[in-house]
């Protein structure tokens, strides 16, 4: 029992140095590492509300900074700090000059660690630490304030407040002046004064040469680690069939990623689809493994995975994984394997140059801006989300200037995305809406279409559903024809989205100069109720009511069966244009004037007004019979009003039942004297006799 709990202190201890030490030996792959001196420097520690009281208690000292990443004043004193910290993390202690072997690191010998902490993202733990003002450095003894400077003074003021902790901590021990580096510097200056003058100036040279090395050598052992980057995925082309134990071994504990078939071998989908599936494994040898398990056989596995149907595949890579929801054609299944591929290489760093190029082949691109002060947890909920991505639009980040400048971004983090160059911003700006990835992906869904998608099998109820669509009947063959087609109804939904913007803003300020004319009134009369109940509306810019307006197009040639009996419209009759609202199975195809709608920014726009008009004035064609409408208008109305409806057919059954017992009543007659009494009763009256018993 002794031998267990020393051995518990011991681990304990062991990792309180490690962190004290600052972990030197791990790299984070979102906050590069720095070198002074020649010397690799850990990033800073990022302290937040969850383990600013734990990382506090685990040195003697801890110097920590606050600061707002959007303060002027902070961002001019991060180098400041940062240099400072990286010369009191390459310094040697006091035992080191006496010995040519070092005994222990500055930081081991004075228990002393650096920090930081953003008070933007972070605002409750500055207002607990009485954080008045940006930046503040303070530093802590024992987990309680020692001493503080505000303000971003320069960088011997703040190490004149750490020299005279350290002294009094351990007198004796640290020299009267510092020869400090400059903001920013990655050597210490040399004293000319010194006798040793020209060998600092050896050592300075060789510490540049180690500078040189030690930046190439972290990436030789990371390129060279041990089997998993050297190992060739799919190396013989073949679809490997995974158990239970097979695929916690290959999927689940490495990051390596995976396509993976779940089927059950009478499934006739499966069946169909296992040539394709032989094929793909072919394609991406060496590129990709393939993998698939067999449900019947491995029934725990296909359970724990929550399958809804066979055949489901799913990407996985670590941890994660996504369903593949496409069509399972070779090409399709293809495509979205290099696509994964893509992203699964991390969030691409592009520059202005570089995005540009993109711009030129993808139609969508999410731009993650960041700058210096971003967190390593804001990073971390962005890679949570290019898995969720795949074959639909690319994710990137950037903290170029000019990009900053291109789509006038002036807070951080910010995320928004290009569609065609045109740019929609996710809205929320608060750190805890920026790290929840399931509002985030939310979002991404609503706006990863291009401006004006292709329709097809896979994406046409997410295009359809809800919305009013002005779909494009184009031909594909026409080449001519179709890029015009294609250019006429992109500048159609533009222009519509514009316009649409521009209402939104009017229909805003309106809303806002009635309640400030409300305001005025109630000032004008000092009545303060008034002015209670005026300063209590809320602008509401719900706009649920209204159904958004979209635009794709669909190949006329090769949905030609589809659109004919859909819609009666012929592509060998030339290009044409519908507007469908799927939800109500109706579609207009008519101008106000009678004629086909064509695909021209003229004839869309002022169709679409009258459409979305209420009531449209324009009168629509159904895409069902008449006879379907009525059980299709009954259902609607069952699912949008279920309360009203059950209450109407409550009322009508209990119609029906007075109705029908009112009907069985007339039919089984009353009761009749004369129908039921004989003659002769009737006129000697019921009692026979008169009440005397006399006979006349």
């Amino acid at each position: 029992m002794r031998l267990a709990s020393l051995a518990l202190l011991l681990s304990a201890a062991a990792l309180g140095t490690a962190q004290a030490i600052g972990a030197e030996t791990s790299d984070s792959p979102d906050r590069e590492n720095t070198y002074f001196n020649g010397k690799r420097v850990p990033p800073l520690l990022e302290l937040t509300a969850d383990n600013f009281d734990d990382e506090v208690k685990l040195s003697e000292f801890l110097v920590v900074k606050y600061f707002s990443p959007y303060c002027p004043h902070c961002i001019d004193f991060a180098p400041t700090y940062q240099t400072l910290y990286e010369y009191y993390y390459t310094s040697k202690a006091p035992s080191d000059s006496e010995s040519a072997t070092p005994t222990a690191s500055f930081e081991k010998y004075y228990d002393i660690r650096f920090a930081e902490v953003n008070c933007i993202a972070y605002g409750d733990l500055c207002t607990k630490h009485n954080i008045m003002s940006w930046p503040q450095t303070s530093i802590y003894k024992d987990g309680e304030l020692a001493d503080f400077v505000r303000g971003g003074k320069n960088i011997s003021t703040i190490s004149s407040m750490i020299e005279t902790a350290l002294e009094k901590e351990k007198p004796g021990t640290r020299p009267k002046e510092l020869l400090l580096p400059e903001p920013g510097a990655t050597t210490l200056p040399t004293a000319p004064s010194e006798a040793e003058e020209v060998a600092e100036k050896g050592k300075d040279d060789a510490a540049a040469v180690a500078v040189e090395t030690t930046k190439t050598t972290p990436q030789k052992p990371d390129s060279a680690k041990p089997s998993k980057p050297t190992k060739t995925p799919n190396e013989q082309g073949l679809s490997v069939s995974l158990t239970a134990e097979s695929f916690q071994t290959l999927v689940t504990m490495t990051q390596e990623p995976w396509f993976i078939k779940f089927y059950a071998p009478w499934c006739h989908h499966c069946q169909a689809m296992a040539s394709n599936w032989q094929q793909l494994a072919k394609e991406m040898k060496g590129k990709l493994n393939i993998g698939e398990v067999n449900c019947d056989a491995e029934s725990r596995l296909c359970k724990d995975v929550h399958l809804r149907g066979y055949p489901t595949v799913l990407f996985f890579r670590g941890g994660e994984r996504v369903e593949y929801n496409g069509l399972r054609g070779l090409g399709d299944f293809v495509q979205y394997a290099e696509k994964a591929l893509d992203i699964c290489s991390g969030v691409q760093d592009v520059d202005a140059a570089s995005f540009r190029a993109l711009e030129e082949k993808e139609d969508v691109i999410f731009v993650y801006f960041y700058d210096h002060a971003t967190t390593g947890e804001d990073f971390m909920a962005l890679e949570r989300l290019p898995l969720s991505l795949i074959g639909h639009a690319k994710l990137v980040k950037t903290k170029d200037p000019e990009l900053y400048d291109r789509f006038k971004i002036t807070t951080w983090p910010r995320l928004l995305v290009s569609r065609e160059g045109r740019p929609t911003y996710y809205t929320p700006l608060t750190p805890r809406e920026m790290r929840d990835t399931h509002l985030v992906l939310t979002w991404m869904k609503s706006v990863w279409l291009p401006i004006v998608p292709e329709l097809t099998a896979s994406n046409a109820r997410e295009i359809m559903d809800g919305k009013i669509v002005v779909l494009g009947i184009l031909n594909r063959e026409d080449q001519e024809s179709f890029l015009s087609a294609k250019r006429e109804m992109k500048r159609a939904a533009n222009e519509w989205m514009d316009k649409q913007i521009q209402l939104f803003q009017l229909e805003r300020q309106n809303l806002r100069d009635a309640k400030q004319l409300r305001l005025e009134e109630a000032e004008d009369r000092n009545d303060q109720r008034a002015l209670r109940a005026a300063k209590s509306i809320r602008i509401n810019m719900n706009m649920s009511d209204r159904k958004e307006v979209t635009f794709a197009w669909v190949d006329g040639v090769f949905w030609q069966r589809w659109i004919r009996t859909t819609y009666g419209i012929d592509i060998k009759d030339g290009e044409r244009v519908i507007i469908n609202d799927e939800d109500n199975r109706r579609y207009w195809d008519m101008t106000i004037t009678g004629s086909p709608i064509v695909p021209s920014r003229v004839s869309i726009l002022e169709t679409i007004s009258k459409v979305t008009a209420s009531p449209p004035l324009i009168k629509p064609k159904l895409t069902i019979s008449s006879f379907e409408k009525i059980f299709f208008d009954i259902r609607v109305t069952f699912s949008d009003h279920p309360y009203l409806s059950l209450g109407c057919i409550a009322g009508i059954g209990l119609g029906c039942a007075s109705w029908f017992r009112g009907r069985l009543r007339r039919n089984r007659g009353h009761f009749r004297l004369e129908e039921n009494l004989p003659i002769k009763e009737l006129k000697e009256g019921l009692l026979g006799n008169t009440a005397n018993g006399k006979k006349d």
